[in-house]
Parts: structure tokens; C-alpha cells; sequence
């Protein structure tokens, strides 16, 4: 148990929810007589759940500031919709139809965060507000019925990293050259930590539990570059699924490495203290709003493309998976607590059970309820540990700058 500790950097709590997440994809490629853990499984299982862990990147934020947002599905539809509209209506072409879609989802968060930080209005009451207002806009101008999307879209809902070079790789080369830029950079990333371990009164870590983890986690990046990478020809790693890696580590130094992204948790932690050190907190409310919105429109726009058209159902439900993505990801109820990091192990929890209740024939009813005792289980669960004064579910896995 102590050098499994080692290898994984800590204690062994703190890797619940990633063991919980490996655990399901095993449980469900046995049931499923492997068809969990094929290529085109999980092409499909990233590019048609990215809409939704975009999503989740800026619930969390608002989460973290002790908000919540209700309407980031409606606004999803409504973006989607209007670019679909006046692309079709206006004969415009692709990316300014998309340009128009975010300056929606860009309006909409100011409109949000107006009421929010200007008049105190609470998140929930103007999200709620805007979530019958965007629901009713897209009925009203789509007519009920669906809108044909440019063509060019497809690309960024459902494309595929193109192929290049010699072909006896046996692989998509691009594919191959995305899993050898992960490959080095976790292995400079934990050369980097390896020299810093012991800085402070921390022990410096063992150097062959460094090189053991480093190959360990080569191995998995291997695996699913090569999943990824060995499917039907004209597929490999989605086009979606880079687009959130892109968001991801995006807004990991956002909220890490920025003088915003600390009074994201400086106001989440405690507002009157964050104001009193300095933190413009109606600033703060604003800018988090606005920012959850524009990836609400990101959202849109990459369903719309992988569905190839814009209907007037669009975005139904899509806050409470990117809600229960957070919370399953170990955010705070109260705020203050989550990373981007987690948010992701969360959504991909959340992505595994929709797929793998999918592949076993259960149907959209008691998918609905298995999902509602999962995000219940992980709450009360992090509930409990924070009460008996342990770690979070997965708070100390990836912790935010305020933890350490």
C-alpha cells in the first residue's frame, strides 16, 4: 500500500472518482462483450459528449463563485439556431454565422450578468428568467421546425483529425502525433514536479515511483492513441474532442495561473473578504456569466454541427448533465472548491454511464434515474468527507492554487 501511494502521489482516497471512471469502463466493456473499449465507440463517445463538458468548464466556474446557471441549454439552442437561420436566410457564409452565434451567447451573459452584479439579483432567479426566455425564443423563431446548417459545421460537430506522411504506421498519423504530445508533456510535467517536490518541508518524491508513474501513464495515453488512431479509415481523434482538450487546458491556467481565476475562488470562498482584499466582485460576477454563456454558444454551435441542423429541441436539459458534471467533479455546493480538471473526470463519469446504459439496451427513463442516485451518491459522499474533515471526492486530485 505505501509504495502504491508513492506511485500515484498521495493518498488513495483522493483518486475515488478516476478509479470510479476506469472501474465503469471495465464493468460496462464486459457487459457489453467489449463493445465498450473499440475505436468507433469511443470516437462517438467524445465527439457526441463535448458539447456537454464544454459546458461543464464554465458551470464550474459559476459554481466555484456560489451561482448557478439555468439557462446555458436554452442559450446553446438559441446560438444554434440563429446561426443556423441566417446562414440559410441571409446567404452569409459559415464563420460569420458562427461569429453571430457567439456575439448571442456573449449578450446573453451580460444580460445575465447585469441583473447579477449590478441589481443582486440571484444566478439562480435571472438564470431561470433567461432559461424560459431562450427555451421560448428558439420555438418562436424556428417555427418548430428544424434548420439545415452549413455544410462547413460538420467539420467541427463530427470531423476527425485528417490523415498525412506514410501509412505503415498502421495508425491515423495525426492521432499518433497528438498522443506523442501528451506523452511529453506529462513527462516533462512530472520531471518539472519532481525537482520541485521537497522545496518546502514537503518530502521530495521517490525518483523510481516519478519514473514508474511516468510509464504507467505513457501506457494509457498509448492505448487510447492507438484506440483512437486504429479505427474504420477517414476516423480518428474527434474534431470535438480536441476542441475541448483546447477549452480544457485553456481554462486550467485561467483558473490557475490568473489574476482572474483567483478571485474566481477568492470570491467564491468568501465574498466579503474577497471584497475587502481588493476583489472587484460585480466585475468578477459579470465576467463569469458572460464567459459561461460564450461557451454555451460553443456548445451550440458544435451540436449543431454534429446533428448537421438546428431544431427547436436543442439544448433541452443540457444544464442539469453539465451541473451534475461539476458536482460529481467534486465542486462545493456552498463554492469556492472545484477545478477544471475534475469537472472533466466528472463529465466523462457522466458520458461513460449515458453510453454504456446506451450499449446495454436500458432505456432513456431509468438512464434518468441511475444518473439521479449517481450525482446524489457523489454528493452526499463528498458532503460526508468534508464533515468528517477529510479531502473532497476529487479536490485534492487536481487542487486549485487556494488549496495548497
Amino acid at each position: 500500500m505505501k509504495y502504491i501511494k508513492q506511485i500515484l502521489g498521495g493518498e488513495l482516497r483522493q483518486y475515488t472518482m478516476v478509479l470510479a471512471l476506469g472501474l465503469l469502463v471495465i464493468i460496462f466493456d464486459i457487459i457489453s462483450g467489449g463493445r465498450m473499449l473499440t475505436s468507433s465507440n469511443v470516437q462517438n463517445l467524445i465527439s457526441g459528449n463535448a458539447y456537454v463538458l464544454v459546458l461543464a468548464l464554465g458551470m464550474l466556474m459559476v459554481i466555484v463563485i456560489g451561482q448557478i446557471d439555468l439557462s446555458v441549454g436554452s442559450v446553446a439552442g438559441f446560438a444554434g439556431m440563429v446561426m443556423a437561420l441566417v446562414a440559410r436566410d441571409y446567404n452569409i457564409p459559415w464563420w460569420c454565422a458562427v461569429l453571430v452565434a457567439i456575439a448571442i451567447g456573449i449578450l446573453a451573459g451580460a444580460w445575465h450578468g447585469f441583473f447579477l452584479s449590478q441589481l443582486g439579483i440571484p444566478g439562480f432567479i435571472t438564470t431561470l428568467g433567461g432559461m424560459m426566455i431562450f427555451r421560448g425564443g428558439v420555438i418562436w423563431i424556428s417555427h418548430s421546425i428544424s434548420v439545415p446548417a452549413p455544410e462547413e459545421l460538420k467539420w467541427f460537430g463530427a470531423g476527425y483529425l485528417p490523415e498525412w506522411g506514410p501509412a505503415f504506421t498502421g495508425m491515423n498519423n495525426s492521432t499518433l502525433l497528438l498522443g506523442i504530445i501528451g506523452i511529453v508533456c506529462y513527462m516533462i510535467a512530472q520531471i518539472r514536479k519532481y525537482k520541485h517536490s521537497g522545496d518546502g518541508t514537503g518530502e521530495k518524491d521517490a525518483l523510481w515511483a516519478v519514473v514508474v508513474r511516468i510509464i504507467l501513464m505513457s501506457v494509457l495515453i498509448g492505448y487510447f492513441t492507438w484506440l483512437f488512431g486504429s479505427g474504420r479509415v477517414g476516423t480518428s481523434f474527434p474534431v470535438p474532442g480536441l476542441i475541448l482538450l483546447l477549452l480544457t487546458i485553456i481554462y486550467h491556467i485561467i483558473t490557475q495561473r490568473t489574476e482572474y481565476g483567483r478571485h474566481v475562488y477568492a470570491v467564491g470562498g468568501n465574498k466579503s473578504a474577497a471584497a475587502l482584499s481588493g476583489v472587484n466582485v460585480k466585475k468578477t460576477y459579470f465576467l463569469t456569466m458572460v464567459n459561461m454563456s460564450f461557451l454555451a454558444a460553443v456548445a451550440g454551435i458544435l451540436f449543431v454541427g454534429r446533428s448537421t441542423a438546428a431544431g427547436p429541441a436543442d439544448g433541452t436539459s443540457w444544464e442539469m448533465d453539465a451541473i451534475a458534471s461539476v458536482f460529481i467533479g467534486g465542486a462545493a455546493v456552498s463554492g469556492g472548491v472545484g477545478t477544471i480538471l475534475a469537472t472533466i473526470v466528472g463529465g466523462l463519469v457522466m458520458a461513460v454511464l449515458n453510453n454504456g446504459l446506451m450499449l446495454m439496451g436500458v432505456g432513456a427513463d431509468k438512464t434518468q434515474v441511475i444518473k439521479g442516485f449517481v450525482l446524489l451518491a457523489a454528493v452526499a459522499f463528498d458532503v460526508y468527507n468534508k464533515k468528517s474533515g477529510k479531502a473532497s471526492i476529487i479536490g485534492r486530485l487536481f487542487p486549485s492554487k487556494e488549496s495548497k
